[in-house]
Parts: structure tokens; C-alpha cells; sequence
């Protein structure tokens, strides 16, 4: 299958929405398709072979977050000669009601179009008022998918229509074989804590978890904190008493491969996020890699960690909360042992060789019913299939 996806977001920026484009284009080669992915990207920006560059990208404020998007004249045809040459049997955009890529290339294409629905806002006037012009192009999907409950509701209240949910997968077995290291490992001084995300970005919740962390090192003292991500590292300490600002070590950006040994290693992972959050990839990662979970007790979070069952979470930017759940889970190692068992279990499900198989049923569906279902029959066969809109 000659497969076309879409990303919306700057490729040479990370973010959930560009792993899971990336992870699903590997996949889905590694199964023998022929793959090719169209997204935003500085000129200087070292490529995959599968990846098309659309040109640059600028900064916009989304969803409580900055995206770097790609849109207008130049990008639309750019976005026509792709999907010209390309003759996809499939074309795959992703977060298609953004100024984007993804609307660009729903503009532009024939042929079965699935699109999958990332965000989480349940208060989005800005797509309220963007439907009308939202809709032609949305109106070409042949199916939807969301990557959980939360971006499904998010999708029917704010666009009309359904999606199926699939979540966001991950390599499991990548996280589970990864070496720890042994400096990032607790011992009998003090366990660590671990954080992985934009240091400057609010919703990552780092500040809530730098506010809990006197009160976690006074119970449990000797507990390191280490942090992984780009950011100001001397203002997120700021407000951290001189001596206990050696507790925290940044590790800057790390890669793949760093970012798993880092899971394997600590002794807690700490997901303190505000809000903004549709799925929650990072836990999964963290599930995957053996590392116990505790969380924000955000929607999207309880799902991901089954309703509690394979993480702990606490009250939500209650630093208090955060700072008494750490400390009990810091000093009961068969608790922690319970939590890693029981996550490790979960996150099968997540898993590529289970989320591949959904997307690809999902792109077969789509083709089939464009190869041999009349046009006015198609309507009735994606409600049937509870894939597209009403």
C-alpha cells in the first residue's frame, strides 16, 4: 500500500504528535508499505529518507502550547506536488481543523482520506468560529480516529461527527530492553525522580513539581530530582532554596534511546501536567520502560494509567498532593514493585503491533469501500462502521 501521511508540526521540534508520525511511518515500512511523510522543517534539519520537507515553519500559540505550523500560498503547492506524485492509495493527515499542513492537504486531495484527531480542549472557540471554513475540507474524510476518549469529544462537540479511538503507540519493547544508568539509578543515599518535557512550557507542569520538591526532600531526603528537556534551567529553580538546587540535575535534550535508559532508571516517574493533554505518550513510555507511574489526575492521564490501576495520581497543580503521594511511594518499594508490574501489563495494549494493526484496518476499510462501494452507498457504510461523520 502506497501510504501518504501528514504531519502538521515541525518536524525538528519534538512533540507527541511527530513521534507518533514518526513511530507510525517506521511501522508501517517495516511492514512492507511504501511510506512517505510530508511536514514543516528548517532547511538544515537532517531528514529520514521517508520524509518530505514543506519548508519552514513559524511559531503559533495553540492549545496552551506554541505549535510551529506551516501554512499558505507557497505550502499549498507544495502540499498539490506531493500529493500529485505520491498517487496514495491512503493519505493520512493529522490534526486537519489546525492552519496547517494537514488542511492543506485535505483541500487538495482525492482519494480516501483518514485523519486523526489529537487535541484535547473541550472549550476551543477558536474552532468553534473556524468551522465554516473547516468544513469543505473535513467533509473529504473518509474516517476519523482519535487518539482517546477526551480528542473524541473534542471532535463531536466542537466539529460534529464520531471517530473510532485508537490511541498513540509505542515501541514497548524498546523501553523494556533499554540499559538503566547507573548514575541516574537511586541507592541507599536516595531514590531519583524523573521528569521528561519542555521546561518553559506551564501545562508540563514542571513548576508544581519544583513547588512540591522541599517538601518531598525534608521526608525523604537525599531524593534526586532529574529533568529532561530544553528550557531556562536557572529560572526553574528559582524559586527553590540555594541548598537544595543540587538535588536537581538537567539533563538537557536526550535522545531515543537516553530518554529510555532514563525511564529504566529512576525509581518514580513524576507526569505533573496542568492540563492540554489528550492522551498522555510519556507514560505509556515511562509503563513500558518499568518505571512507576505517578501523574496528574487529569482525564486523559486516568485513562492511559486504567483508572489508577497502573499508576498513582493526586489532585491536579496541588503541590501538596504531589509532595505526599512522592514521599509515600519514595518509601514503599513494594508498592513501586506492584505499580511496575501492573503497568507493565497495561501498556501491551499500546503497543505497535497492536495500534498498527487498528490504523491499517482502519486504511483498509477506507480503500476497499472507495474501490467498491457506489459513491451514494459510502455515507452509509462509514456510519455503519461508526468511522466518519454524521
Amino acid at each position: 500500500m502506497r501510504i501518504g501521511i501528514v504531519c502538521p508540526y515541525s518536524w525538528d521540534v519534538p512533540g507527541g504528535v511527530q513521534f507518533h508520525v514518526r513511530d507510525l511511518a517506521e511501522h508501517l515500512t517495516g511492514l512492507g508499505h511504501e511510506v512517505s511523510v510530508l511536514a514543516p522543517s528548517d532547511d538544515d534539519t537532517p531528514l529520514p529518507p521517508y520524509v518530505v520537507s514543506a519548508g519552514r515553519a513559524v511559531p503559533v500559540p495553540y492549545n496552551g502550547s506554541v505549535a510551529r505550523l506551516n501554512f499558505g500560498f507557497l505550502s499549498a503547492a507544495r502540499v498539490r506536488r506531493w500529493v500529485h506524485e505520491g498517487a496514495f492509495d491512503v493519505l493520512h493527515i493529522h490534526e486537519p481543523a489546525t492552519p496547517s499542513l494537514a488542511l492543506l492537504a485535505c483541500w487538495a486531495a482525492q482519494g480516501p482520506i483518514v485523519a486523526t484527531f489529537h487535541t484535547s480542549n473541550p472549550r476551543s472557540r477558536a474552532m468553534v468560529a473556524a468551522y465554516p471554513i473547516l468544513q469543505p475540507a473535513l467533509e473529504k474524510i473518509s474516517a476519523r480516529i482519535a487518539v482517546s476518549e477526551y480528542a473524541r469529544r473534542t471532535l463531536v462537540e466542537h466539529l460534529g461527527g464520531d471517530a473510532v479511538v485508537i490511541p498513540n503507540g509505542v515501541d514497548v519493547g524498546f523501553f523494556s530492553r533499554a540499559a538503566p544508568r547507573p548514575e541516574w539509578q537511586g541507592g541507599p543515599e536516595g531514590r531519583t525522580i524523573g521528569f521528561i518535557g519542555r521546561i518553559d512550557e506551564p501545562r508540563k507542569g514542571l513548576p508544581v513539581l519544583m513547588q512540591a520538591l522541599p517538601a518531598i526532600l525534608e521526608k525523604a531526603p537525599g531524593t534526586r530530582l532529574l529533568v529532561a528537556g530544553r528550557g531556562d534551567e536557572a529560572e526553574a529553580v528559582a524559586a527553590l532554596p540555594q541548598e537544595m538546587r543540587e538535588s536537581v540535575e538537567f539533563l538537557g535534550m536526550v535522545g531515543d534511546e537516553d530518554k529510555a535508559r532514563l525511564l529504566r532508571s529512576v525509581d518514580l516517574y513524576v507526569a505533573p501536567n496542568t492540563g492540554g493533554e489528550s492522551f498522555g505518550i510519556i507514560l505509556v513510555e515511562a509503563m513500558s520502560a518499568g518505571a512507576p507511574v505517578l501523574a496528574s489526575d487529569l482525564d486523559a492521564f486516568e485513562q492511559v494509567l486504567d483508572g489508577g490501576a497502573a499508576g498513582e495520581l493526586f489532585a491536579g497543580e496541588q503541590a501538596d498532593a504531589l509532595a505526599a503521594a512522592a514521599v509515600r511511594l519514595l518509601s514503599d518499594p513494594e508498592r513501586r514493585a506492584e505499580l511496575r508490574a501492573r503497568g507493565t501489563r497495561h501498556v501491551r495494549r499500546f503497543d505497535w503491533s497492536t495500534v498498527g494493526a487498528d490504523v491499517l484496518a482502519v486504511y483498509e476499510t477506507v480503500t476497499d469501500g472507495a474501490a467498491s462501494v457506489a459513491p451514494d452507498e459510502r455515507t452509509g457504510l462509514r456510519a455503519r462502521l461508526g468511522l466518519a461523520r454524521d
